[in-house]
């Protein structure tokens, strides 16, 4: 039987954090992951995690919306 790898926090509060962000921005995680990667910040986002994960969500939108504003 294969062993199976649990996701690390990180990646797993990345994930969850793109699947938020496309609802609030009413998109898919696909088309937000996209987005991100074509601005250069799919990396700043994952190395947000300490700051991202002990604050309100609608804070790191915040600082996604600032960030993806300024890139593009």
């Amino acid at each position: 039987m294969p062993r199976v790898k649990k996701l690390s926090n990180e990646l797993s509060y990345f994930i969850y954090l793109l699947e938020k962000y496309a609802e609030y921005k009413n998109t898919g995680a696909r088309q937000v992951l996209e987005r991100l990667d074509g601005a250069g910040l799919t990396q700043y986002v994952m190395q947000m995690y300490p700051i991202y994960c002990s604050e309100r969500l609608e804070k790191a939108f915040c600082d996604i919306d600032y960030r993806l504003a300024r890139v593009c």
